[in-house]
C-alpha cells in the first residue's frame, strides 16, 4: 500500500526502471498496478481511505533477487536516487534504496566476491589488477 501513487510510480518507473505491466484506473488515476523489472514484479495500491497514521515501511524490507545488482545500482545513481553503497552479504551483492513510503528495497545478485567487500574497495582492487 502506498500513500501517493504518483510519487511511487515516479520512484519505481523513472528512478528504478520498472514498467507497468497491468493497471487499474477506476477513475482518472491509477489506483493499483503491477510493475515489472526483468523477471521481478511488485504490485502497488494506493490507499482509498486515509493512510494509517503510523509510519509506513517501518520494519519492512523487500528483496529482489536479480541477475546484476551492480547494473541496477548504476541505473539508480545515474537517475540521482540515493542508494547504499553495494556490499557483499550472504554471497550476494546487496544494493539498497528507500521508496517514498519508507519501504526498504534491496536488489541482490549472486557473486563469488568475498563477504563484506564494499563496492568501492572492489573497484579499487579490480582497477589495480
Amino acid at each position: 500500500m502506498v500513500r501517493n501513487m504518483v510519487n511511487s510510480l515516479d520512484f519505481y518507473i523513472e528512478r528504478l526502471g520498472f514498467t507497468i505491466k497491468h493497471q487499474w484506473v477506476p477513475g482518472e488515476k491509477i489506483e493499483w498496478c503491477w510493475l515489472q523489472l526483468d523477471n521481478a514484479a511488485i504490485m502497488l495500491q494506493e490507499y482509498r481511505q486515509s493512510p494509517p497514521t503510523e509510519e509506513l515501511g517501518e520494519g519492512v524490507s523487500i528483496c529482489f533477487i536479480c541477475e546484476d545488482a551492480l547494473a541496477i545500482y548504476s541505473h539508480i545513481v545515474s537517475n540521482g536516487l540515493p542508494a547504499s553503497e553495494p556490499l557483499v552479504g550472504n554471497n550476494m551483492w546487496v544494493v539498497g534504496v528507500i521508496d517514498p513510503d519508507g519501504y526498504k528495497i534491496f536488489f541482490e545478485s549472486a557473486t563469488d566476491v568475498p563477504e563484506e567487500t564494499m563496492y568501492s574497495d572492489w573497484i579499487k582492487t579490480n582497477r589495480a589488477n
